[in-house]
């Protein structure tokens, strides 16, 4: 068959739904025979929001998502999404078109080593050259993608190659377990934590990932052992857990970094280096069990003593079976300090103020969302916020960026996670520079009809630099910027404007947004001018004093 058919046809065979993309004069073939397939194109308006987009369908299935580009500035295009799924561990392919390689009689128009500028971005880049390797090439970018730790892969399919004919057939994906842990590590681990009197939980991104929320739920049950997540293993336990401590939203300071110095040993989780470190270890301090896919990556200050490498839900499964409550065991601290963290939460939370507080917000937005929710946050000073204040409650409910931390990412995102789960209220909070960085989504997001609640937080300027700006005691400079307006913008593209002019207007506001369905934009002017006393000043010192 035609190359080009024989490479949707593996597409298909590894399960893909939907192939995000922007496609060029190079993908024509590959256009074609998708137009027979089962598969359905999603065009965007960027590549960059493809790349997002297919990212997160991977994010929230454990199956790479897809995405397309020509050569050129579309393929460049990617890079920024490359990097997105690569560092956060989000299973993506990336297919792009190149000239012909055999005959090409057109110079050096629009061609880069697209593959070497993948390289560093990626698990895998090839270029295909010869249609008999197609089968074999997409079972490796997909196999690679999916598999402990995921990321992004890369394929660049030239034109003329599209056009060959192969006799080859498609290669199934085949049934693979992860492997469990050794007996003698999972032994020396639940020693460690039958002897600790003070053991704490520290779940991070990888337990995000496969989904170990029940097998974590059976441990924390049975055990009692108090939790704390990172930003990207928020909602891997639900959050109005009484052995649910806080989030990491902070580096430093906060009251949950107390809990954790008071801990003499933590369960780490699911670590992944890509995070900011909730903690630092140091000789003497508390000993660190390390369980998680993969051995650590040590560095001068992450140094386990204990390692149990192989699937997270088996390792807590054989721990749990291996241990009972301890009598010793003493989490008075902790709860001590999870009662301190839910006041101070619940501190503003009620302000009429307006512009609207973040910590008034936060609490509204929860109020509004159901249990099974999705806020797809984009990044500025917001992430913070909602990290520290918004319970989850369930796993990938509040998709956030700790990894890459790249502005332009959130209505993409959310965009993705209404394909994913239709029948679920999806919202995109985005800041308004970053929201600029792909608003273009929004044609997007009216075009395939999606039912989509856009809130964009606007404060005229980037908020989070600001913030770090103000920390290091200097001048309020180059940071502020003009806005459109916003409710005539999002008219503009066919979907809803709408303006909040007092606080107690929100609420009412997106619950009449999410019955319409459509897609709604809601301006929602903010005051960040606390930023720096509560989040620096006033939590230290709080903290401290516990």
């Amino acid at each position: 068959m035609k190359a080009s058919d024989l490479f949707v046809k593996a597409l298909e065979a590894e399960g893909v739904e939907y192939l995000f993309a922007i496609p060029g004069e190079e993908n024509l073939d590959l256009l074609e025979s998708l137009r027979h397939s089962q598969i359905r194109l999603i065009v965007t308006r960027h590549e960059q929001g493809a790349g997002f987009m297919a990212a997160t369908y991977g994010r929230l299935t454990g199956k790479a998502g897809v995405c397309l580009a020509t050569l050129g500035p579309g393929a460049t295009n990617l890079v920024t999404a490359a990097a997105y799924a690569q560092l956060a561990a989000m299973p993506m392919v990336m297919i792009t078109g190149q000239k012909p390689i055999k005959s090409s009689k057109q110079g050096q128009f629009q061609i880069i080593d697209v593959v070497d500028m993948m390289r560093p971005l990626t698990k895998f880049t090839r270029q295909i050259v010869s249609g008999d390797s197609i089968p074999s090439r997409i079972r490796e970018a997909f196999r690679l993608a999916q598999e402990e730790r995921p990321g992004a892969t890369h394929l660049e399919l030239p034109e003329d190659i599209a056009r060959e004919d192969s006799n080859m057939s498609v290669l199934h994906p085949s049934m693979a377990r992860r492997p469990t842990a050794e007996d003698k590590a999972v032994h020396a681990a639940a020693e460690a934590i039958r002897h600790a009197r003070r053991p704490l939980l520290l779940v991070g991104a990888g337990a995000n990932r496969k989904l170990t929320c029940k097998m974590l739920r059976q441990f924390i049950d049975k055990l009692g052992i108090p939790v704390v997540t990172t930003q990207m293993g928020k909602g891997v336990i639900d959050e109005t857990d009484p052995h649910f401590i806080g989030n990491t939203a902070l580096s430093d300071g906060d009251f949950v970094h107390r809990a954790i110095h008071a801990a003499d040993l933590i369960i780490n989780l699911g670590h992944d280096v890509v995070e900011k470190p909730p903690f630092f270890m140091r000789p003497g301090g508390p000993k660190v069990v390390h369980i998680n896919f993969n051995s650590a990556q040590v560095d001068p200050v992450y140094f386990p003593q204990i390692e149990v490498v192989g699937d997270i839900a088996n390792s807590l499964w054989q721990l749990k079976e291996s241990l009972d409550v301890q009598s010793h065991w003493d989490f008075s601290d902790f709860q001590r300090i999870r009662d301190a963290l839910i006041t101070h939460i619940a501190e503003d939370a009620d302000s009429d103020s307006f512009p609207i507080k973040p910590q008034r917000l936060v609490r509204d937005v929860r109020r509004v969302m159901p249990e099974n929710g999705i806020i797809a946050l984009d990044n500025g000073m917001y992430k913070i916020w909602f990290a520290r204040n918004y319970p989850a409650y369930l796993p990938n409910t509040v998709l956030l960026d700790n990894a890459l931390a790249s502005m332009g990412a959130g209505l993409p995102s959310a965009m993705a996670a209404r394909l994913v789960y239709p029948d679920r209220p999806v919202m995109a909070i985005c800041g308004d520079g970053g929201f600029m960085m792909n608003s273009q989504e929004l044609e997007t997001a009216v075009r395939l009809k999606l039912d989509l609640v856009v809130l964009i937080l606007r404060d005229d300027g980037y908020g989070m630099i600001k913030w770090k700006q103000a920390q290091m005691k200097f001048d309020d400079y180059g940071l502020d910027f003009g806005n459109p307006d916003f409710v005539a913008y999002a008219r503009a593209y066919g979907a809803h404007g709408h303006r909040v002019n007092r606080t107690d207007e929100l609420v009412p506001l997106i619950e009449q947004s999410i019955a319409a369905g459509g897609v709604h934009v809601i301006d929602v002017p903010v005051d960040y001018r606390d930023n720096d006393r509560i989040l620096n000043n006033e939590i230290r010192e709080r903290s401290q004093a516990l």
